[in-house]
């Protein structure tokens, strides 16, 4: 997969994108500010996955609007996929040319039994390795797999690299929660801009 064109990226640094995506399951709209106070406006008309997208504009500081409409009848599937495959584009505009990020970002996040550990990159690179093994095949009426398909969306149209590491838990809802909330933080992280490298490609190839 290629990244768009540096010229099809946010050209005025203001570090906010809105992207819609339809297709004739869904229709997604997702506006971010990464930016924001972590402000979150949700309805992707599943409640638990808006309360783990709250986690992500929350915990990353990004101010968040996403609203969604899929095909709910059959399942949370492509609903779910869908808003990581746009939110993800809309961060890959968002953070434009990446000139003064820091780029890496990782989070340790406990929730009582609960730990889980996220690394990222923006590297221009797509990857996700993901090891989480939930206890429960669903919670609330979220299927626990479609956090998979959430973060392997996103890290292919954001571009980035990322690994996620359930490191313990015995409640799914611990488990996810605490994924969402690391990687909100290593989000968070990889984007803020690095006083020390105002201007500059945080890569020796001098782009990403």
């Amino acid at each position: 997969m290629t990244p768009p064109a540096t010229a099809d990226r946010n050209p005025d640094h203001s570090r906010q994108a809105e992207v819609a995506r339809n297709t004739a399951e869904t229709s997604i709209t997702v506006r971010v500010d990464l930016d924001g106070t972590g402000k979150a406006s949700l309805a992707t008309g599943i409640g638990f996955f808006d309360h783990m997208l709250d986690q992500i504009a929350r915990h990353g500081l990004i101010d968040l609007d996403i609203r969604a409409t899929g095909d709910l009848h059959i399942d949370g599937h492509h609903t779910v996929e869908d808003v990581g495959i746009t939110l993800g584009q809309a961060v890959y505009k968002a953070v434009g040319d990446k000139k003064g990020i820091r780029r890496y970002g990782h989070a340790y996040v406990p929730l009582d039994e609960a730990l889980s550990r996220v690394v990222i990159d923006f590297s221009g690179r797509p990857g996700l390795v993901m090891n989480v093994p939930f206890k429960s095949g669903m919670i609330g009426t979220f299927d626990s797999q479609l956090a998979h398909e959430f973060f392997q969306g996103f890290a292919n149209h954001a571009f980035v690299t990322l690994h996620i590491d359930n490191l313990r838990g015995e409640n799914a809802h611990h488990q996810c929660e605490t994924v969402f909330k690391a990687f909100a933080r290593a989000l968070r992280s990889a984007l803020e801009l690095d006083p020390r490298a105002v201007g500059t490609i945080p890569s020796t190839k001098g782009s990403l």
